[in-house]
């Protein structure tokens, strides 16, 4: 079946194009302007907004998070830790759920984060957690030396993962100072045999200090931004210089300070989409790190913006459970662009870090924009996003390659 979205503004990943229709067979953009196939099934857009499918640059997921993210026009989620991975396969052939890459689980000592986060009764086998493992037991990573990680990386390759994650975090932010962490030489280790494999590599890092070692390692990016204090020149141009992305992550910053998602859940737009579980998991806050300054984030995001470096959509939405509160999956997503732009991008720029430049990054070069030959991965909302950001809420269609989500 082809299908003819017309009389639509075009956002293409970049920027407003001139066109007004697209056309989209077998689940792959066929062309972009023109006229009208005969026998086009023909989707009249009414003046909204026609984006490429969104992509959240950093989650924890399963497939009820991936059902719900697609609701919300999240086509993509890119999870920084967990199992996703090993079923995505299935999930990429699966149009009702949005289409996952995974880290598997991240380098990080034994007993070092995240385990800070999860009360020690916690059963992630419970509700809210994604349910029990399915098939062989997830690969833990737990290295000291550089010996250790240097040994892991081929196994985590193996095992399916699409990036490398390093865990850098001594628990000063999350209320567990001395928590065991990476040092130096393990992690320049570990960072250089990824990338010896041709893998891209990511960092969790929190703190100026800790960012700074992701940096001198050579990271491909770093997807947190340091909550410990105001930005400098120095940090800002050491990471600008090394050409390394940030995933700002400004709505986990925000919940870590015990900023709830209260205010934005009572939009119906939100909570409509949210089940109850969802709904008190935004209203609650992980709230860590109250003496954090949200003020000094956005500050940072907007530095980084100005120096050039590649800003990314990201949420660090996990699961249903008030301790990890503050985020939802997919909602978030519309949350975090609201941020960006509070912080001093323009709403394009913002709809950028959340398509193009994503998939630009992560190497994802079949989505995140529209044009011809890429897939079908759209979302149409009513208004329009490039000059008032929260728009992206008023969705009216998300096609995953091609086919409408229907709910």
């Amino acid at each position: 079946m082809t299908t003819a979205i017309i009389n639509v503004r075009i956002f293409d990943g970049e920027g407003v194009l001139d066109a007004s229709t697209v056309v989209v067979d077998a689940g792959i953009i066929s062309a972009v302007g023109g006229e009208v196939p005969a026998g086009a099934e023909v989707v009249d857009g009414g003046g909204g907004t026609l984006l490429p499918g969104l992509i959240d640059a950093h989650v924890h997921t399963n497939e009820q998070s991936l059902a719900l993210a697609l609701t919300f026009g999240v086509t993509t989620e890119l999870e920084m830790q967990g199992t996703s991975g090993g079923d995505r396969e299935r999930i990429s052939r699966n149009d009702t759920l949005a289409d996952v890459r995974s880290a598997g689980f991240g380098i990080t000592p034994p007993g070092g984060h995240p385990s800070e986060l999860f009360p020690e009764d916690f059963d992630p086998d419970k509700r809210g957690a994604g349910g029990p493992p399915q098939g062989e037991p997830p690969l833990m990573p737990f290295s000291t030396t550089p010996e250790e990680a240097v040994a892991y990386i081929p196994q985590l390759v193996a095992r399916g993962s699409d990036y490398i994650k390093f865990m850098i975090d001594d628990g000063t932010v999350e209320g567990h100072p001395g928590l065991p962490m990476l040092d130096q030489a393990t992690l320049n280790a570990g960072v250089a045999e990824a990338q010896r494999h041709g893998m891209l590599t990511v960092a969790h890092a929190l703190t100026v200090d800790a960012t700074k070692m992701a940096i001198e390692a050579g990271i491909d990016g770093l997807v947190h931004l340091f909550m410990d204090r105001p930005h400098t020149d120095e940090i800002i141009d050491l990471i600008a210089h090394s050409g390394a992305f940030v995933v700002p992550c400004v709505v986990l910053n925000a919940s870590m300070m015990g900023i709830t998602g209260a205010e934005f859940a009572t939009d119906p737009r939100v909570s409509s989409r949210l089940d109850q579980a969802w709904l008190r998991t935004l209203r609650a806050s992980f709230d860590r790190y109250p003496h954090g300054n949200i003020k000094d984030v956005l500050a940072s995001v907007k530095a980084l913006r100005d120096a050039g470096v590649d800003l990314l959509t990201g949420t660090d939405a996990s699961v249903p459970l008030p301790f990890l509160g503050g985020l939802a999956h997919g909602a978030s997503v519309h949350h975090e662009l609201r941020y960006l732009v509070q912080a001093g991008l323009t709403p394009a720029e913002a709809l950028r870090s959340a398509t193009a430049t994503p998939a630009r990054r992560f190497g994802l070069d079949d989505r995140g924009r529209i044009a011809e030959g890429l897939r079908a991965d759209l979302l149409l909302v009513d208004g329009d996003p490039t000059t008032t950001v929260s728009d992206t809420l008023d969705i009216r269609t998300v096609w995953r390659r091609g086919t409408r989500l229907t709910t």
